[in-house]
Parts: C-alpha cells; sequence; structure tokens
C-alpha cells in the first residue's frame, strides 16, 4: 500500500494463504502445542501472522516469548522462506509494557502502573524480576528512583536472549499486498485512513463485528483480541478469533485465502 511506513506495518507479498495467531497471554504451553500443529501444516507460499498479547496474565510470559523466538527459527529454515513472510504485532500488553518501561515521563506515574497491573501486565513484571509492590513503591519515589528501576527492568529483560529484539521489531498491523487482508490486534477507526490510526488498534474496539463494508478497500479485517473472548466469529468483512487464552479458553488460530475465506481453524 502505497505511502505507509514499513516500520510500522507488515507486508505479506505474493501470499497464497495466512495463518493468523491470536492472544496468547502467556500461555506458553498452548502456544507449543500451537506450533507443533502449524508445523505439520506450513505449505510453501503460507505466510505467518500474530496479533499481539503475547504478554500478561498468565503465569508462562517469558517462555511464551521464548516459544516465539523458537518458531520463528524454525519458520524461517524451511526453504523459500524470507523475514518479511512472519510478522509480529503489537498488542494492547506488549503497549503497556513500552509505556512501562518509560513511566518515570508519565503524570501520575502510580495511578497508570496500578491501572496496568489491574490490566494483567503483573505477571510480565514478574517474568523481568519485578513485582507490584516494589513496583508502586518505587513509582511514589520520584522520577529519578523510578528510572533507575525502569533500567533495571530493561537490562533483566535484555538477559533474556532474543526478547528485546522482538519486542523492536512489533508491528502495528499487517495486510497482503494485493490489498485482500488485513491483520490487526483488536480494532480500527472506520474514520480514519490506515496510517492515521493510532492507537485505534489496540483500544478502538467498538463495532468491529458491525462491519458492513471493506475497510480501505481490503475485503477482510482479522483481529486477535477482543474483551468478551466470545470465540472465532467469521464475517462478510471482519474475523475475530480470540477464544479466551489466558482466560480458560483455547488459543486460536485461523488460516485464511488469499480472498479472506476461512481454509482451516485450530483450537489448543
Amino acid at each position: 500500500m502505497a505511502g505507509v511506513d514499513r516500520d510500522i506495518f507488515a507486508t505479506f507479498r505474493r501470499a497464497r494463504r495466512v495463518w493468523a495467531v491470536a492472544a496468547i497471554h502467556g500461555e506458553a504451553e498452548r502456544l507449543n502445542k500451537l506450533h507443533d500443529m502449524l508445523g505439520e501444516r506450513l505449505q510453501d507460499g503460507d505466510r505467518l501472522v500474530y496479533l499481539g498479547n503475547y504478554m500478561g496474565h498468565g503465569a508462562a510470559v517469558g517462555e511464551t516469548i521464548d516459544a516465539l523466538l523458537g518458531f520463528r527459527r524454525q519458520f524461517l529454515a524451511a526453504p523459500g522462506v524470507f523475514a518479511c513472510d512472519i510478522a509480529y504485532l503489537r498488542g494492547q500488553q506488549e503497549e503497556m509494557w513500552h509505556k512501562l518501561l518509560q513511566i518515570q515521563l508519565a503524570v501520575g506515574p502510580a495511578e497508570v502502573l496500578s491501572w496496568m497491573l489491574e490490566q494483567g501486565l503483573e505477571t510480565t513484571l514478574a517474568a523481568y524480576g519485578g513485582d507490584a509492590e516494589t513496583a508502586l513503591r518505587r513509582a511514589r519515589s520520584g522520577a529519578l528512583e523510578l528510572a533507575r528501576w525502569t533500567n533495571e527492568l530493561r537490562q533483566r529483560m535484555a538477559e533474556r536472549g532474543g526478547h528485546v529484539e522482538l519486542m523492536s521489531s512489533l508491528r502495528r498491523a499487517a495486510f497482503t499486498d494485493d490489498g485482500s487482508l488485513l491483520f490487526v490486534h483488536a480494532g480500527i477507526d472506520r474514520k480514519r485512513p490506515l496510517d492515521a490510526q493510532g492507537d485505534a488498534f489496540w483500544w478502538n474496539i467498538d463495532d468491529f463485528t458491525n462491519l458492513d463494508a471493506p475497510f480501505s478497500g481490503y475485503r477482510k479485517i482479522v483481529r486477535g483480541f477482543e474483551p468478551d473472548h466470545s470465540g472465532i466469529q467469521i464475517g462478510d468483512f471482519s474475523a475475530t478469533i480470540d477464544a479466551g487464552c489466558g482466560f480458560g479458553g483455547p488459543l486460536a488460530s485461523v488460516c485464511f485465502d488469499a480472498d479472506g475465506k476461512e481454509i482451516e481453524r485450530l483450537e489448543v
């Protein structure tokens, strides 16, 4: 798509099919099982997109990132596969983590941190050696002390090989180069063009399933998170594939053809 920043958006070129993976929420065991199933089904021309929320809620956040990195190596080892054939979107949890690492710049950091913890970020904090009590205490200790604390978190994250690099590679959305499919985390603002969505990809969840026409020319928009975790819902112009992983439900993945039709679904 002309005019779109390639550092922000991922483009799948000449995709025959695209496998989309829903929000994982720190459920590494389910993700590993899904990867086993995907490994048996991938074909030439397949592309793979993870739709965000790898972190938060579940207890195995670090192991989940390790699993993403491990399967990436397996995926890229196949003949004729390139790094641009796999994409990772930024979800709400990753956006909050990014903001947490800069929280010394926030107005009212203790209040912001409390809200983040309520949204499930506590398990991500624990994965990198933090805890809620210490975090809240440091948040009330002033910007300098808070900056020292966030630097400690960055250092612990850097000690987990590949974690910083993966988080740095996250994209806001992904699309096929023929303009057929658009992949987002949670939603869109129909009134804005794609390159002006801003945080709507993470927080603008209303009316997604009620799309009654293509958005920006795309035949179908696919998202991987919705707050009610209502399961796989495939409509004419939109698809939601959040089956509740991290909230007692399975981890879902759906394979779409170039026209946006569902080819296969997996739930583990």
